[in-house]
């Protein structure tokens, strides 16, 4: 929690004022039954309406001030919330920025945005409560506490058995229900990512015909969340009663009491009136301080998750990296290395011994699950090798920093993303600053321009989330003249002419061999649109087995061999 409080920032000042004015307000509700009392007792049984004018003044003037530091101190409390719930999405967001593919894989996207949304929400309403209400209530607590012993002492000794009662009653709840509020965040994170799934596949839901599945599959999750709730809320709504079961007991047991007082003329009735008063005070209070500790308990598990994203190890850094290292151009070495998504265990890349010199064109090619990608991904660190060193432009690439290294490494994953936005919007990620001329003529080099002016709106044509408003194929030339555009050392191109036809495969393998000025590496299945890369790899489990030419390679290796065979046999 104090990790939390310190992303309030340049709201501290409202954090700050809101326990001051709520202390003020809670200050003057608690001196009002003091005056009531002496109304009674003094100006009523006097017959003093000079006094009873006068006190009622002073209580009419306390209770226009008790509502005005109310209402500030509410508004205080919305803006410092609101505060820090804006900078704690924003550091999570951050934080989420800075994530490797490897950090990536221990949240699932659901997860990290119910902990961007309803988590952060929770511990918005559980930081206005501590600053507001559980300063309001010790204070009316400890106030009114004091007010009704002044008063009378024995009478007082009901409630302060009272208290310890509920104190022991309300913890033993929260340590109970805490970790069931986990629980069903979780189940929540399960929902979310249901409903995602089904979001971005709804055209493949469709054209299977499986919409009555998926709502099967999400009643089922929608009951998981119902059960955890409940499971976690029975035991929160004991509060309630266990409060009004104390409250009404120290009622009764006050009246009666204070009544035999009254009779015996130990106590006046305008005592006992403030008396009563004090009571509705503390009970309140701690009333109160039952729905303060509700909330903490359920954002209690909100506010973990949030930590485990803040606290999670940014694993690829480059503090130690140098400011002055530029890539001088795209040669690339790889020197013994290995590489596993869990460190040391199941090596996905083993021994990897590797050159390419600036301006090649180098293919990799082999079977489903060889680390192609794996391989690639390396180079601008999106993930970091185990042992061993990657050098760009004979540099390590740990040596330079990751905006820098990878301003100069483009690369079209096989997953390929546009945005929302325009079709220039989306270009001009590769270069925000990029001139008409430059645009176009990464487009034509792309393949993308005849079709992109073939739409009535061109450039400013809108894409749809995701680019559904194009084709595969359309969205595959989009993402490569994207990368174009940063002009960059390095082009990597995995699997991403897949979806476009040969021709125009061909025509796009035509430009890039125009730029001497890039390395182009290209993982591709098609034998055809590795024949011209000046030498094919062939990895084979992780491992180089061959590195060549396609007329070298068709004649001495056996796996480009037997694929050669098989997609000319299929021709």
């Amino acid at each position: 929690m104090r990790k939390i409080f310190g992303y309030v920032g340049k709201y501290k000042i409202y954090a700050i004022l809101t326990p001051i004015t709520v202390a003020l307000e809670v200050l003057l509700e608690i001196l009002i039954p003091f005056f009531m009392a002496n109304i009674i007792d003094i100006g009523v049984k006097n017959g003093d309406m000079v006094y009873i004018a006068k006190t009622g003044g002073i209580m009419i003037a306390m209770a226009l001030l008790a509502l005005f530091f109310g209402a500030i101190s509410g508004k205080y409390s919305a803006v410092a919330s609101a505060g820090l719930a804006k900078n704690l999405r924003s550091a999570l967001f951050k934080k989420m920025q800075s994530f490797s593919f490897s950090n990536i894989n221990n949240f699932n996207t659901a997860s990290l945005i119910t902990r961007l949304t309803t988590d952060i929400a929770s511990t918005q309403h559980a930081f206005m409560m501590i600053i507001r209400m559980l300063v309001r209530s010790p204070v009316m607590l400890i106030g009114a506490t004091y007010m009704a012993i002044k008063i009378n002492a024995t009478l007082a000794i009901i409630f302060l058995i009272a208290i310890p009662v509920l104190g022991i009653s309300l913890m033993t709840i929260a340590i109970k229900a805490y970790p069931r509020f986990g629980v069903m965040l979780k189940k929540y994170d399960k929902m979310n990512l249901a409903i995602q799934e089904n979001l971005i596949a709804i055209r493949v839901v469709k054209s299977f015909v499986r919409g009555k599945y998926e709502e099967e599959k999400f009643e089922f999750s929608a009951d998981d969340v119902r059960k955890a709730q409940v499971r976690a809320e029975k035991l929160i709504i004991l509060n309630n009663p266990i409060m009004q079961i104390v409250m009404y007991t120290c009622m009764i047991c006050i009246s009666y009491f204070g009544a035999n007082m009254i009779i015996a003329g130990n106590m006046h009735q305008g005592q006992l009136m403030s008396f009563i008063s004090y009571v509705t005070q503390i009970l309140t209070s701690l009333m109160m301080i039952s729905m303060a500790s509700v909330m903490l308990v359920m954002s209690r598990a909100s506010i973990t998750r949030i930590n485990e994203v803040l606290d999670e190890e940014i694993d690829i850094k480059d503090d130690n990296a140098s400011e002055n290292n530029d890539v001088k151009d795209g040669s690339i070495e790889f020197e013994n290395v290995n590489f596993s998504y869990k460190k040391g265990k199941n090596l996905v890349l083993k021994d990897i011994n590797l050159k390419i010199n600036h301006g090649e064109t180098v293919a990799i090619i082999g079977g489903t699950g060889s680390a192609k990608t794996t391989l690639v991904q390396l180079i601008p660190r999106l993930y970091d090798a185990d042992c061993g060193s990657i050098k760009i432009g004979g540099i390590d690439v740990k040596d330079y920093k990751k905006e820098t290294l990878r301003k100069n490494v483009s690369m079209v994953l096989q997953k390929n993303v546009l945005f929302s936005g325009t079709i220039l919007e989306n270009l001009k990620w590769g270069d925000k600053n990029a001139t008409e001329e430059e645009i176009i003529s990464v487009c034509k080099d792309a393949q993308a321009h005849d079709f992109i002016t073939s739409f009535p709106d061109g450039y400013n044509t809108m894409l749809g989330q995701g680019g559904v408003n194009v084709s595969g194929g359309q969205k595959q030339r989009l993402c490569i003249a994207r990368a174009l555009l940063k002009k960059p050392k390095i082009l990597i191109l995995d699997d991403s002419t897949s979806a476009v036809d040969t021709e125009t495969d061909k025509k796009i393998r035509t430009a890039f061999k125009k730029n001497k000025d890039i390395t182009v590496i290209i993982i591709a299945q098609r034998i055809s649109s590795v024949i011209d890369a000046d030498k094919i790899i062939v990895l084979d489990d992780g491992k180089i087995n061959a590195v060549g030419t396609h007329e070298t390679l068709l004649s001495e290796n056996e796996i480009y061999q037997e694929i050669y065979s098989l997609q000319n046999n299929q021709v």
